[in-house]
């Protein structure tokens, strides 16, 4: 049941409305809106408070019957908005991206990739602690060593953590250590760990099961609900099939479906998703058009010798890559697509090679000159910045596209342009790259 309060209702006809509920032995959970407070029933017998809509402050009572009732739009028409950190999740805030190793393997590793990931726009650490495996003989994690660790590195880098809770008495431990509980695909099932988790206060990341069904995902999450945690974040990590050209199937039309069914954020994990390191890139990309919130994505230094999921992780390189490539999508979802003016009629093509050869040798020139310019702009932002401003890439580029007046369209100019600023945008990051190798060293 729904309890929809009048609008400026008293804090002492809200509490009457929540001591009637409890009084019966029922659960009231309470959402406050910007105009109105819900108050939502769950228990058996709920017909014990048919009578609340007579009660002062009261506007109407409503039966939910959705099955999956706290995490239901019946419950709250509004999205749910989860803050940690600097970071927002939820109700149309910019995409989050929560990056790093799949297993925390040593301080060394651990703290390479959390500095390369914060520096690339990355705005949470991930890494596991403690890992399930398949195999009993597969590295199982380093425990509560890899929690102190990854709270370290949150300590040096800002970036909130997002780990694995396996044990339900680990919860004060997590408590401790951890920002963002997640609950494993292999443990969503498993009602003893999703409630444990719900009575902490910290948000939970609950992925869904192998062979899950939508709706069974959404009521493992009412158990975290109704335990009292309403921070829950779903997140699809894809499911198993009978495709095998991929680790799983990574259901990306669960997003939009679950916009219609809850309020719940929605996180899309292209790592687990897709197996294979050549795919994340396009899926993660594919989750932020369809309109995820978060994406979680494994990242390591040296991903063909990782403990677990090498074949998944991207190296630093296609990770700094790919959150360029989220950064314009998301220009473009913000400030809506450019419009490119018509192909203009060619007027006819020279034939004299010298001056096309000479031409070639200005434009590399020139291309040099801009990547030293663009060398000493990271320079002067520092290596732990990513320096990416789409704003004024796509300046430049509609700039360029609106000048020409030659044989080019708007399409092919925008063409080179674009790959002499991602050559350079690659220049920048091997550069980077190579200062921290040499401070890491000790050699700058």
């Amino acid at each position: 049941m729904i309890v929809v309060m009048r609008p400026g209702a008293p804090k002492e006809e809200i509490d009457g409305v929540c001591s009637l509920i409890r009084s019966q032995g029922l659960e009231a959970f309470v959402s406050e809106g910007q105009e109105r407070v819900i108050i939502g029933v769950v228990g058996v017998d709920i017909e014990r408070v048919a009578h609340i809509g007579t009660l002062p402050g009261v506007e109407q009572a409503l039966r939910v019957t959705s099955p999956h009732k706290l995490a239901s739009l019946e419950h709250s028409t509004e999205r749910t908005r989860i803050k940690v950190g600097d970071a927002t999740i939820g109700a149309g805030s910019p995409l989050v991206v929560m990056a790093g190793p799949c297993s925390v393997e040593s301080r060394e590793q651990l703290f390479a990739t959390a500095r390369w990931v914060r520096r690339e726009g990355a705005h949470m650490l991930r890494g596991g602690a403690y890992k399930p495996r398949t195999s009993p003989y597969a590295f199982q994690g380093l425990g509560e060593p890899a929690l102190k660790m990854l709270a370290e590195a949150r300590e040096e880098t800002g970036m909130p953590v997002v780990t694995e809770l396996t044990d339900p008495g680990d919860v004060e431990l997590f408590d401790k250590y951890v920002d963002i509980i997640q609950i494993g695909a292999r443990n969503m099932h498993n009602f003893v760990l999703l409630r444990a988790a719900g009575q902490t206060r910290r948000p939970v990341l609950l992925k869904r099961g192998l062979a899950a069904t939508i709706d069974e995902w959404l009521m493992a999450a009412e158990y975290v609900l109704s335990a009292g945690n309403s921070n829950v974040i779903l997140c699809e990590r894809g499911i198993r099939t009978f495709e095998r050209a991929t680790r799983n199937t990574l259901d990306l039309s669960a997003v939009p479906v679950l916009r219609e069914m809850t309020h719940l954020p929605i996180v899309i994990d292209p790592s687990h998703g897709t197996g294979k390191r050549s795919l994340v890139g396009p899926m993660a990309l594919a989750a932020a058009a369809v309109g995820a919130d978060g994406l979680l994505i494994e990242v390591h230094p040296d991903p063909p010798h990782a403990r677990s999921d090498g074949d998944q992780s991207l190296s630093f390189q296609e990770f700094g890559s790919l959150m360029d490539e989220l950064r314009r999508l998301e220009y473009l979802r913000a400030n809506g697509k450019k419009t490119t003016r018509p192909p203009e009629v060619p007027v006819g093509v020279g034939g004299i090679r010298e001056r096309i050869d000479s031409i070639d040798e200005q434009l590399v020139q020139l291309i040099d000159e801009r990547a030293r310019l663009a060398l000493a702009v990271q320079s002067a932002k520092g290596m732990d910045a990513h320096g990416h401003d789409v704003e004024r890439e796509r300046a430049l580029v509609e700039r360029a596209m609106a000048s020409s007046s030659g044989v080019m369209d708007a399409e092919e100019l925008q063409q080179i342009l674009t790959a002499v600023v991602r050559a350079s945008r690659a220049m920048q990051r091997r550069h980077a790259a190579l200062q921290r190798q040499m401070v890491d060293l000790g050699g700058g």
